[in-house]
């Protein structure tokens, strides 16, 4: 863990490894971020001040800050101004909205096996026309007619990259809208959110942040999405938009935010700030390393992972029955559809990567 990152505007530049370790003391070896994100120590602490602000009756206008301030940073990581991103609950809450504003008819193109929040919302209306088909012919697939196509753009499942400038291309060349979940990259690969006219994550994976959060992305002009769920929060002027209709819904992204988890954004805030604080440059080049460091383990092993050349997430068919026996180790990893899927993120080392080795080749 070499290298170091930009310090704090009010301290001096600090190593890496030394503000790595100094927000994270995992008591097993935790390659599971896919799952969910180990949460920071600022976190925790942010966490706890909240639940006493709530325990001890004092005023939540500061809660309710932190909805803001982790709008402005989810931003900046995506790349567009703080008014195209909502406030949401879950991915798959948006893809409810994006499936409401299709004409019925329209064609939804999906990859095989991808994510349910992201593809199910478009199954369950049976009006739409949802077309299935291998990941890597997901660009070439995108024809006349196409409507949208959804995708994450790392595949939950085995950690495949979707190749987004090849399916923004085709999308474009036919007049249909691209809807990115970058719920298992947000925070360790690079986000270009301009590039995609709707894009969703949640907070808890590689955000690190507790669960009950998740950030939409919207286009300027709204996309032809409807605030269906809109409450008070979603007006201009919330807190005038408590009684009766919302007369004025939210000039921004906004119109389309659910009521916030207060003590989830209380601690997504402070997780938000230590991606921020890092850069998800060296988180990227950091995770990426790793992986590839347990790729390279594997083939001396003799086991051969999904191809998913550039990606955190390591997926070994095969091996998925061993997640029982790595988690009695210490070792913790998901078994996905019989394949062991190990995550790498910035918490984690080179030691943890021997480990799992070891233990695999016991």
């Amino acid at each position: 863990m070499d290298g170091e990152v930009p310090g704090t505007q009010s301290g001096p530049m600090e190593t890496f490894e030394n503000l790595v370790r100094a927000e994270f003391t995992p008591k097993h070896t935790y390659l599971n971020t896919a799952s969910n994100g180990l949460l920071p120590a600022r976190t925790v602490t942010a966490l706890d001040q909240a639940v006493r602000m709530r325990a001890e009756g004092m005023p939540l206008g500061p809660l309710y800050e932190n909805v803001e301030a982790a709008r402005a940073s989810f931003a900046r990581l995506a790349g567009v101004p703080a008014e195209w991103v909502a406030t949401v609950a879950s991915v798959a809450e948006y893809g409810g909205l994006i499936a409401a504003s299709l004409p019925a008819g329209a064609e939804v193109l999906t990859a095989e096996g991808d994510f349910s929040s992201l593809v199910n919302p478009f199954h369950v209306r049976d009006d739409l026309k949802v077309r299935v088909v291998p990941l890597e012919r997901l660009a070439e697939s995108v024809r006349p007619g196409t409507a949208l196509v959804a995708v994450s753009t790392v595949q939950s499942a085995d950690g495949r990259l979707a190749d987004l400038p090849a399916v923004r291309e085709a999308a474009r060349a036919h007049g249909a809208r691209t809807y990115v979940d970058a719920s298992q990259s947000a925070g360790w690969l690079p986000m270009e959110a301009d590039a995609d006219d709707f894009l969703a994550a949640v907070g808890f994976k590689w955000l690190l942040g507790p669960h009950g959060a998740a950030f939409c992305v919207v286009p300027q002009d709204f996309g032809g999405l409807s605030p269906l769920l809109a409450g008070w929060v979603a007006g201009e002027v919330p807190w005038e938009s408590c009684y009766g209709p919302v007369e004025e819904l939210a000039h921004s992204a906004r119109r389309f935010d659910v009521s916030p988890s207060l003590f989830t954004y209380a601690g997504l805030r402070a997780s938000l700030e230590l991606i921020e604080e890092i850069g998800v440059d060296v988180v990227h080049a950091h995770d990426v390393a790793l992986a590839d460091r347990f790729r390279a383990g594997l083939a001396e092993l003799g086991h051969t992972p999904v191809p998913a050349p550039g990606s955190a997430i390591v997926s070994v068919p095969g091996l998925g029955h061993r997640q029982g026996e790595l988690s009695r180790a210490g070792i913790e990893v998901s078994d996905r559809a019989g394949n062991l899927r190990a995550a790498f993120h910035l918490h984690n080392t080179s030691a943890d990567v021997d480990r799992l080795l070891d233990v695999l080749s016991a």
